[in-house]
């Protein structure tokens, strides 16, 4: 099992930046990857970032490029997010996945299905 806990949401007001960071504990492996998604009210859960180790590649929305960092601290275990340019748009629970073991193909890198262990979501919320 892993267990994933985000944390770093809040609220920020428009043009603002904030950073969410997603500790993993549990069972390990050199291969995985990490995903960011979010979820706003009334919406499917969306695809935000990830990252997989097997190729040390990120991946990022078309919404959230240019905008948005994912990156890994290997001291502490931890896979962060670093958002700027915030806008109304993007408040929502964010949540990170992951994934052990064999690399997802590209084109499912962005489904929900491809990811087995989730936390239980940050909530962000951005103000015009």
């Amino acid at each position: 099992q892993v267990q994933l806990i985000e944390s770093g949401g809040g609220l920020v007001q428009a043009g603002g930046s904030l950073s969410l960071s997603c500790a993993a504990s549990g069972r390990t492996s050199n291969t995985f990857t990490i995903a960011w998604f979010r979820q706003a009210p009334g919406k499917e859960r969306e695809f935000v970032a990830a990252f997989r180790s097997s190729t040390n590649t990120k991946y990022y929305a078309d919404s959230v490029k240019g905008r948005s960092t994912i990156s890994r601290d290997n001291a502490k275990d931890t896979i962060s997010l670093q958002m700027i340019s915030l806008k109304p748009e993007d408040t929502a629970i964010y949540y990170c996945a992951s994934k052990l073991g064999s690399s997802p193909i590209t084109s499912s890198i962005s489904l929900t299905r491809t990811y087995d262990y989730w936390g239980q979501g940050t909530q962000v919320t951005v103000s015009s």
